[in-house]
This record gives structure tokens, C-alpha cells and sequence, in this order.
């Protein structure tokens, strides 16, 4: 029994405490951050932000069928949602809605890249806090 206990406080440990991430739900918070809201791109991922009056920022990931099969798109979702998670708390600006949007091309790449990739979409929409 202590055991199992000493492997979860270790995992949090490594993992750190889990962030929830507050999604973007309907179509109509979605067109509203696309109409109003401002947008970077690569070739790889689009961000799109808009400033909000709360303190917390809720995002949405949008991965379309031309990147691939239903396994390939929720792969792509995961990876992005843990990269958001991991700097949910500690470096990004509170306040905006976001909404990232996944191009075809970025089935070839790992998860590094696409975190490498989407850190420079979120510097150039200076969405760091000054901490990171």
C-alpha cells in the first residue's frame, strides 16, 4: 500500500500537478475568436487569441480531416493539449481565448518540434508572461 503511494507522489512529482485546460465549446465562441481576434501562422500550426475580460484563458484545437485518420488528429490534439497544460499555469498570460489550428504537415513532426513550433507562434503573439 505505501508503495502505490510513493509511486504516485513521485509521478507528480515528475509530472507536476495537473493543470485543466477550459476549452472553447461551441461554434460560436470559436468564429468569435476567428472574426475579432488576432492570429499568427507557421507552416506547421495557426494560433488564433483574443483578450477577455477573466483570469483564465480557455482554448480550443481545431485538426482538420486532411491531416489524417481519427487516431492521427487525436494524436495531434493530445500532444498540443499537454504542451498548453504544461505552460498553462506558470507561463502564459491570463485572460485570452485561444484557438490552435493544426495544418497537414504537422503529422511529420514529434513532439518536440510542435512544441519548438507552437513556443515561436506564442512569442510572437507576445502571449508569455515575462517569467518565461
Amino acid at each position: 500500500m505505501t508503495y502505490n503511494l510513493y509511486c504516485i507522489d513521485l509521478l507528480q512529482e515528475v509530472w507536476g500537478e495537473s493543470e485543466i485546460i477550459e476549452s472553447l465549446k461551441k461554434d460560436s465562441e470559436f468564429r468569435r475568436v476567428y472574426e475579432e481576434g488576432r492570429s499568427t501562422a507557421s507552416s506547421y500550426l495557426v494560433l488564433f487569441w483574443l483578450k477577455k475580460g477573466s483570469d483564465n484563458n480557455r482554448f480550443g484545437f481545431t485538426v482538420s480531416k486532411k491531416v489524417g485518420t481519427a487516431v492521427t488528429r487525436n494524436k495531434i490534439k493530445r500532444r498540443l493539449k499537454e504542451i498548453v497544460r504544461r505552460w498553462l499555469s506558470h507561463l502564459l498570460k491570463p485572460g485570452y481565448d485561444m484557438v490552435i489550428i493544426a495544418r497537414p504537415w504537422v503529422k511529420s513532426l514529434n513532439f518536440y518540434e510542435i512544441k519548438q513550433d507552437l513556443k515561436k507562434l506564442f512569442q510572437e503573439a507576445d502571449l508569455f508572461t515575462d517569467r518565461s
